[in-house]
């Protein structure tokens, strides 16, 4: 089993910044990608982001390309994600989650969630 502790969301002004943190803890070996995926009020849960545990390789959704960051830190068995240039429209929970054979957009490719971190975007 891995279990994941996401960290750090919280309340921002719209072009402000916040950094998330994805901790995991267990069979962390068995880890081959981590995401970041968000769900709003009101709408489906959607992908924002993912790396390769043991490497470098990421991807993005087009809507934060340019303004998030997601990296790791090995050592740590943690996983961070830079938001900058915060929108409203970013406002959402944001959720990491691990997979042991994939690096995917997809949220069912992913069988271990942890349980969220709220983000609020003012205007």
């Amino acid at each position: 089993q891995v279990q994941l502790v996401e960290s750090g969301g919280g309340l921002v002004q719209a072009g402000g910044s916040l950094r998330l943190s994805c901790a995991a803890s267990g069979r962390t070996f068995s880890i081959y990608g981590v995401g970041w995926f968000r769900q709003a009020p009101g709408k489906e849960r959607e992908f924002v982001a993912t790396i390769r545990w043991g490497g470098y390789s990421t991807d993005y959704a087009d809507s934060v390309k340019g303004r998030f960051t997601i990296s790791r830190n090995s050592a740590a068995n943690t996983v961070y994600l830079q938001m900058n240039s915060l929108r409203p429209e970013d406002t959402a929970v944001y959720y990491c989650a691990a997979a042991r054979w994939v690096v995917s957009k997809l949220e069912n490719e992913y069988g271990y969630w942890g349980r969220g971190t709220q983000v609020t975007v003012s205007s």
